[in-house]
């Protein structure tokens, strides 16, 4: 399929395609006589996977590391098991804490209906907001 085809059956833009082909995200794709990239249907695939890695928040370099390790086969499955195990456990720890967001902002908008209306709240406390440890950054000196 052409890359204008690949790009209509995969959401991402023609740019896109060509950006992940030269990072290394794809594979580079056959050419045709006229030069132009013909991709096999099971692109389609891994573009998907690529997509759920991004929409949850994988950085680039490491769907690239894990790219590069899928490319290299299957003695790799270990690494690219625990790669994707760490990411996993950084998606989850996201997912609880939207998910406590997601009840304050329940008994926040509970609050605004009128008394008849109110969800009852059972007495358990709002979930604490976890905050980010200090020092990720070094002050500069002025």
């Amino acid at each position: 399929m052409k890359i204008g085809e690949l790009a209509n059956r995969s959401g991402l833009s023609a740019h896109t395609i060509r950006y992940y082909e030269r990072i290394g995200l794809l594979p580079y794709a056959v050419r045709d006589r006229s030069s132009r990239r013909d991709y096999d249907a099971s692109i389609l695939v891994w573009i998907e996977f690529l997509g759920r890695l991004k929409t949850t928040g994988m950085p680039i370099r490491e769907m690239l590391r894990y790219a590069a390790l899928r490319e290299r086969g299957p003695a790799t499955a270990a690494e690219r098991r625990a790669l994707l195990e760490a990411h996993r456990k950084r998606v989850r720890a996201h997912v609880a804490e939207l998910q406590a967001c997601l009840l304050v902002l329940d008994i926040k908008i509970a609050g605004y209906a009128g008394p008849d209306q109110s969800l009852e709240h059972d007495g358990a406390t709002l979930p604490e907001r976890r905050r980010k440890p200090a020092g990720g950054r070094q002050s500069r000196a002025r």
